[in-house]
């Protein structure tokens, strides 16, 4: 549609001073030709609409509000790196219990996958037992050592002392 093909006389007729007196007649006569019921019927929907519309700005202003507030929240909480544990290989772990079985010659020390089982058929090697703990806690570089199962004196089934210990590395990975 262009500027061209617009009917400005027709446009004219509703901008003239006399429109405005017609409009004016028209609402005056309205209540004889509609009746009042439709008039009330009328009145009683755009009441409703308005309410409505209040209604609706007043819970779209909140909703803003909360969205501003979880904005706020969410910029504050920290950012939280994962932390996980990864098996050591088994080649290291393997390396590190030949040398435990060389400095603690009263156990019985072996290697099953990425842990260390240690066993003693007498307590009266808890001393190196002990040790030998202690030394696998602080054994190679970022290890994380956790104690799966540990068992001493009359609880211990076969051994005297029992315990298997998992290696694992610790891994930081970035925050999701």
């Amino acid at each position: 549609m262009d500027f061209k093909s617009i009917d400005w006389r027709a446009l004219q007729r509703y901008t003239s001073p006399k429109a405005a007196g017609d409009l004016n007649d028209f609402l005056e006569k309205l209540p004889q030709t509609a009746g009042q019921t439709v008039l009330i019927a009328a009145g009683i929907a755009w009441a409703s609409a308005a309410a409505i519309g209040l209604y609706t700005t007043v819970q779209i202003q909140s909703l803003t509000e909360l969205r501003a507030e979880l904005k706020d929240v969410q910029a504050l909480r920290p950012i939280v790196p994962s932390v996980r544990d990864i098996p050591v290989g088994t080649n290291e772990v393997k390396n590190f219990a030949a040398t435990l079985v060389e400095t603690y010659p009263g156990l019985n020390i072996r290697q099953q996958g990425a842990s260390i089982h240690i066993t003693s058929n007498s307590t009266g090697n808890f001393g190196q037992f002990r040790e030998a703990i202690g030394h696998v806690q602080s054994g190679g570089n970022g290890w994380r050592v956790s104690v799966d199962r540990l068992c001493v004196g009359r609880e211990c089934k076969q051994n005297k002392l029992a315990a298997l210990l998992k290696v694992n590395k610790v891994s930081v990975d970035k925050p999701r």
